[in-house]
């Protein structure tokens, strides 16, 4: 079988040692829960409860407004306390429900599943049960399963690269679900007539490929790929381009080249949402790094703070200079243990140096290494160059708005340039831009 891959990327250090061999363990999130209406791309879920009412485990809380947009349900059942703005990871703040956990878990009985599924069923049941991208995009799951034309549709690629270092939670779905993940992506395939089924694997977890080579055996219309282990190979253009040979851009929609790319948990969720009829009120979280004493895979209810993760980890050792949530490389530093895990939490990371904060940043020395492992063959430097320099003309020129934002660029500088905060935040000053006419 041979090795998929693309040009540029770099190899960080991935740490998966540390916990790619804890299994999954489910834990009791606390007594309050605190659960952001917004957990997706798109408009804000809409409240449907109120303070005072109790609600059950699974029950709808807020409801999705208009096509992109989530609902939202309760990952507990016990009292709903207030509804008001919360700090989020990003340091934010974002209505929020409150609920008091009566530890009961009394569980929300959903419809029952007809015995035929229609394409109609798939779908509704998908966008019921608050399915989004669980890589860490968050995008509506139901939206991207909606396409012009079903008929165009010739790949559905199950991402199972995880190429960001540390964490393991799909790792681990693989090793625990494999089979819940495949009848996941058969009945993605039940939607796309023409599409072949791939689940693409970096080769650092050939027992993952050994296994699902055996599963799929027997699939005349499904089949695992191995992936080059590079960083960042899980990008949606880059996995389609390894995969397929086909490119797209910022302008284009994966379904444009005949591919829909689905994160291994989001498949995961797909079938117990059309199978069993079951929401999405939890996820795999993984709590690594060498700042936590017990690196693990927990199985997180929605709305937990993170502080119960760590204390699950056994705890911060002394002197952290880092929490992440999400991965070193495009994960979001935060400030505080006091806010709660959503749908886009793939990990929690604490790390005793923070190696950004100790790095000596010097003039751009023109030596084009942040180009060379530039996934879009992006001239980085003059990118940033042109951000720095509030020159929107020449950053658009020089193809900026292409930029995926995963840092290969500052990974590989000599000099420690932040390049890629520099045309992240010239992109957005472009988009705001373009809505103004």
């Amino acid at each position: 079988m041979s090795v998929l891959t693309f040009k540029g990327g770099v190899h960080p250090y991935d740490g998966k040692e540390l916990s790619k061999n804890m299994a999954v363990r489910k834990i009791e999130p606390g007594n309050e829960i605190v659960i952001p209406v917004s957990q997706h791309i798109g408009a804000l879920a809409l409240p449907t409860v109120e303070a005072g009412q109790r609600v059950l485990k699974g029950e709808l809380i807020a409801k999705a407004q208009g096509f992109v947009s989530a609902n939202i349900h309760s990952s507990v059942s016990g009292t709903v306390q207030k509804i008001e703005q919360r700090l989020s990871v990003n340091g934010s703040k974002v209505l929020s429900i409150i609920i008091e956990n009566d530890n009961l878990y009394d569980t929300y009985q959903s419809k029952p599943v007809p015995e035929t599924l229609t394409k109609e069923y798939i779908r509704e049941a998908i966008k019921e049960a608050g399915v989004v991208g669980m890589g860490g995009a968050c995008f509506p799951t139901h939206v991207k399963l909606t396409p012009k034309d079903d008929n165009a549709i010739e790949y559905v690629i199950v991402n199972a690269a995880e190429c960001e270092p540390y964490i393991t939670s799909d790792y681990r779905r693989l090793m625990e679900q494999p089979k819940e993940v495949m009848e996941g992506l058969k009945i993605i395939l039940e939607l796309f007539p023409n599409a072949r089924g791939i689940i693409a694997v970096e080769n650092n977890k050939p027992d993952v490929i050994e296994n699902l080579k055996k599963l799929t055996e027997n699939e005349e219309k499904i089949e695992v790929a191995a992936l080059k282990t590079k960083y960042p190979q899980g990008s949606e253009r880059h996995i389609i381009y390894a995969i397929t040979k086909r490119k797209i851009n910022s302008a284009m929609l994966p379904a444009d080249a005949g591919c829909i790319v689905d994160n291994v948990d989001t498949v995961y969720n797909i079938y117990r949402a059309v199978k069993l009829g079951k929401p999405l009120t939890e996820r795999i979280v993984t709590v690594s790094g060498d700042g936590v004493h017990s690196p693990c895979n927990l199985e997180v209810p929605f709305g937990t703070s993170h502080a119960r993760l760590v204390e699950e980890a056994g705890g911060l050792k002394e002197g952290v200079e880092k929490i992440l949530s999400g991965g070193p490389m495009m994960g979001q530093a935060m400030f505080t243990l006091d806010v709660p895990v959503t749908k886009g939490s793939s990990a929690f990371l604490a790390f005793q140096k923070d190696f950004v904060t100790h790095a000596h940043m010097t003039n751009c020395l023109n030596c084009g290494k942040c180009a060379q492992v530039c996934p879009e063959g992006l001239i980085c430097a003059k990118l940033a160059q042109a951000a720095d320099a509030d020159d929107m003309e020449m950053f658009v020129r020089l193809y900026g708005m292409e930029c995926i934002e995963c840092g290969t660029c500052n990974y590989n500088c000599p000099a420690n340039r932040n390049i890629t905060q520099s045309v992240r935040t010239m992109k957005r000053k472009v988009q705001a831009a373009r809505r103004k006419g």
